[in-house]
């Protein structure tokens, strides 16, 4: 499909009708919310969702509710027409791309706030970001009405965050997590890497090589707080010049698994500056 031919719908009556459409043929319906700026990991989310149901509609909106006051919003890249390229070579079939009369009009005064596992790590860093998720996910969720989604496990966070949403509300949809994509040098892709330097860009690259040594040390037995420790010193000598967090947590809740040896499924998540970029990544156990 070139993307002269992937239709691009800006209201939610144009959304719903389509989906009405679609359900009348008799075919399910896949969703794959993004900000847009997008690259192969989003890509390979759009491939996923295609697997999984006949018809996929991806939406684009840069949510001004989950950036704080001094992070990125005005600066965030912006590029519809090349990701509507993108999406169609990807095998999607309908861009939803509202503008922010369409999820937040006047007088909007709703929030949706998850408690729990929105709390610890970029919880914590960001305060409020997970309520502008959560708010912005049920409402594309409700929108759309599709019967999947699919987040990236980059945001692994997030991911447990809109499970836990889908689940707490009854939400009719079910919620797919997708490998992270990397780069050849195992970096995460991610939108914001197109603000690294060259010289930051090499240092990136070793923050996936610190995360999978503490997989393996937690594997060979060292205890969780030694790994903690050992991976933000590691991470320094990289070159990183502020971490906002190295932890291990429990997979399901990220809950702190506590001292001594992990023994229930774990995560190891970090997030780092480089200059202005922070960096996000995670890795199982």
């Amino acid at each position: 499909m070139s993307a002269d031919f992937l239709p691009v719908v800006r209201t939610v009556a144009e959304l719903r009708a389509q989906v009405r459409a679609w359900r009348g043929a008799g075919d399910t319906v896949a969703m794959t919310p993004t900000m847009g700026a997008l690259h192969e990991g989003h890509l390979s989310l759009v491939r996923l969702a295609k697997a999984r149901a006949r018809r996929v509609v991806a939406s684009i909106f840069v949510n001004p509710t989950q950036f704080g006051p001094n992070e990125d919003f005005d600066r965030y890249p912006r590029n519809e027409a090349g990701d509507a390229e993108l999406l169609a070579s990807a095998g999607c079939d309908l861009l939803y791309a509202p503008d922010v009369s369409q999820i937040y009009p006047a007088g909007f005064s709703t929030k949706v706030t998850i408690s729990g596992v929105s709390e610890p790590l970029d919880g914590a860093a960001r305060p409020g970001h997970f309520d502008g998720v959560a708010t912005v996910v049920a409402k594309l969720l409700n929108q759309a009405q599709p019967d999947v989604a699919v987040f990236g496990e980059k945001d692994y966070q997030q991911l447990q965050l809109i499970r836990r949403l889908a689940l707490d509300l009854d939400l009719p949809v079910e919620i797919i997590g997708a490998p992270t994509a990397r780069a050849e040098d195992g970096l995460a892709l991610s939108s914001r890497n197109a603000y690294l330097t060259p010289e930051q860009r090499i240092i990136a690259g070793r923050l996936n090589v610190v995360l999978a040594d503490a997989v393996s040390r937690l594997k060979a037995g060292d205890s969780v707080e030694k790994v903690e420790a050992t991976g933000r010193a590691a991470l320094e000598r990289q070159g990183f010049e502020r971490i906002d967090y190295f932890e291990v947590r429990h997979a399901l809740d990220l809950s702190h698994p506590g001292p001594g040896v992990l023994s229930v499924p774990g995560r190891v998540l970090a997030a780092a500056f480089l200059g202005k970029t922070r960096l996000i990544d995670n890795m199982a156990v």
